[in-house]
C-alpha cells in the first residue's frame, strides 16, 4: 500500500511554524519519527517512509499554498496513488484550538490550498486532517492572524496536537478513515 501524505503551506523562513503552515509541520514531525530526510524534487519537498508493509511518499508543496494542487497532482499520478489514499493536512479556523477533524471529503470552505487542489484533481473526495487553529482575531484581519506565529501559551497545546496528527496518520494507513475518525472526530485536546 502507498499513502501520499501531503502538508499544506508556504515556503520561506517568513512563514516558518505560523499557523498556515501547520501541515508542513505535521508532515515534517511524521517524516523525523519514522527517520525519514527530505529532498527538493519537482514542486515539493520529497520525503519517503516505509512503516510497518506500507510506503509514505511525504510531500510539503513548494509552490505556495495557492498552487498546492499542481504538486499534488504531479506526485499523485507519478506515485500512481488513489485520492482515497491521499491525506491532506490543513489549517482550519472554523475549529477551534483544541480540535482536529478527519475527513473523507468535503468542500475547500474558502481555502486557498484546498480550493487549488479541488481544482487540479476535479474532485472534492480526498481524505484531509483539518488542524483547528481558532479565529481568535478582529474583524478584517484573518490574513494576518493565518499567517502569524502562534501565541507563546498555545505552543503546549500545538506541540501535542503534532503528536496527535503524526499518530492519525500512521492511524488511517494502518486502520483506515472510517475507525480513526471514529477515534479522532470528538475528542478534545487539552494538557
Amino acid at each position: 500500500m502507498k499513502y501520499l501524505i501531503v502538508g499544506l503551506g508556504n515556503i520561506g523562513n517568513e512563514y516558518a511554524h505560523t499557523r498556515h503552515n501547520i501541515g508542513f509541520d505535521v508532515v515534517n514531525a511524521f517524516v523525523i519519527k519514522h527517520g525519514g530526510q527530505f529532498r527538493t524534487d519537482r514542486h515539493a519537498y520529497v520525503a519517503d517512509i516505509r512503516w510497518k508493509g506500507k510506503n509514505f511518499v511525504c510531500i510539503c508543496p513548494t509552490t505556495y499554498m495557492n498552487l498546492s494542487g499542481k504538486a499534488v497532482k504531479y506526485w499523485m499520478d507519478k506515485e500512481k496513488i488513489e485520492p482515497g489514499n491521499i491525506l491532506v493536512i490543513v489549517d482550519e479556523i472554523a475549529l477551534p484550538l483544541d480540535k482536529i477533524r478527519l475527513r473523507p471529503s468535503g468542500s475547500d470552505a474558502g481555502h486557498n490550498g484546498l480550493k487549488s487542489l479541488q481544482e487540479s484533481l476535479g474532485t472534492q473526495d480526498y481524505p484531509r486532517l483539518r488542524f483547528g487553529i481558532g479565529n481568535d482575531y478582529p474583524k478584517g484581519h484573518q490574513a494576518d492572524y493565518v499567517l502569524g506565529k502562534w501565541k507563546k501559551e498555545e505552543e503546549p497545546l500545538v506541540k501535542l496536537k503534532i503528536e496527535k496528527s503524526v499518530e492519525i496518520i500512521e492511524s488511517f494507513a494502518a486502520q483506515g478513515i472510517a475507525l480513526t475518525m471514529n477515534q479522532v472526530n470528538n475528542q478534545v485536546y487539552s494538557l
